[in-house]
């Protein structure tokens, strides 16, 4: 296999989907590359992801399945991810609960909108 060492370019963020705790370890594999931005897309959040390991993830983004056959997220998981943002400094951004009808159940968790996003990160 051929590695070879390509710049960070600081327009290009780097992501990965983790919709239970079966999927963690894609956070660790995105931990490992490079990247001006990393961040996690905890969506559709289909269960649990308390052992979550933020460090060096800059953004976590948190929503619901949607559609006629969408599955219901627990108050309990969202509150997990924003206690590990919290814990490693990671921007918290809640997109949706989603729902049947997701423009019914709305966007607001703990009675306000969390529209975190990264800050700029330094290049090396």
């Amino acid at each position: 296999m051929i590695t070879a060492s390509l710049p960070v370019l600081p327009n290009v963020w780097l992501g990965t989907s983790v919709e239970n705790a079966d999927y963690l370890g894609r956070v660790d594999d995105l931990r490992k590359v490079d990247a001006a931005v990393r961040f996690v897309s905890f969506e559709p959040l289909l269960g649990s992801v308390a052992r979550a390991d933020l460090r060096g993830i800059q953004w976590a983004i948190v929503g619901g399945e949607s559609g006629p056959r969408s599955r219901p997220m627990a108050e309990q998981w969202v509150a997990e991810i924003e206690a590990a943002c919290r814990k490693a400094r990671t921007a918290f951004f809640f997109k949706q609960w989603g729902g049947v009808c997701k423009k019914s159940t709305g966007r607001h968790y703990r009675g306000r909108t969390f529209d975190e996003m990264p800050r700029a990160v330094a290049m090396s």
